[in-house]
């Protein structure tokens, strides 16, 4: 993580607006430093927090909408998704977002379980929520960021693209994530479990 963290930070292309967008990101990173020395992981929950932290640093490079994965995907592979599903805007944020859901899921209800006794499900249940707060949240962040710059910054920082409901897109995105992952363990447990005698 912090290998590509420095990385990022080579020549950056918007300083400023990445220093905005990477100050979360060490603030995560410190926060999930002092979880792990009171609360160990295992190795799967902590490899996707640190896959959604890589692909946020990632993303902050270029301030989300400004990511050439579309050109990139084209000329390795000829195929773009802009024109496949006829999108308009750059949808990386989108992924990250949807990212967020999906890969802190599993590390918070395991927490949540373990430390309440909870079942599978109601951590899970939690834990949905939880996903869905944080992401309120951070959009009103974004709000308070907006309001405080002028249009032209706040508009590079959120990168809404035009879009009205880009707030709710990102919620619903971590949301479906975060079902997404509960959904995809149920069935697995599922699977897993003995059959009854």
């Amino acid at each position: 993580m912090l290998a590509v963290f420095a990385a990022t930070w080579i020549r950056p292309i918007w300083p400023a607006e990445q220093t905005l967008h990477c100050s979360l990101t060490l603030a995560g990173l410190a926060v999930l430093w002092r979880h792990l020395r009171q609360h160990p992981m295992s190795d799967r929950d902590f490899f996707l927090i640190a896959l959604f932290i890589i692909t946020h640093t990632f993303a902050a490079r270029w301030l989300y909408s400004n990511v050439p994965y579309d050109r990139w995907l084209t000329d390795a592979l000829g195929f773009s998704f802009e024109r496949s599903f006829g999108w308009t805007r750059n949808n990386f944020d989108r992924l990250v977002h949807f990212m967020y859901g999906a890969c802190l899921t599993p590390a918070i209800a395991a927490h949540i379980g373990g430390r309440f006794a909870l079942g599978a499900r109601q951590a899970l249940t939690l834990t949905v929520g939880i996903i869905m707060i944080s992401s309120l949240c951070y959009e009103w962040f974004e709000w308070l960021v907006a309001v405080c710059l002028s249009p032209a910054d706040a508009e590079s920082y959120n990168g809404q693209q035009g879009d009205m409901w880009d707030a709710h897109k990102d919620m619903l995105a971590a949301t479906a994530g975060s079902l997404l992952w509960g959904f995809s363990s149920r069935r697995a447990t599922r699977r897993d479990s003995p059959a009854p005698p």
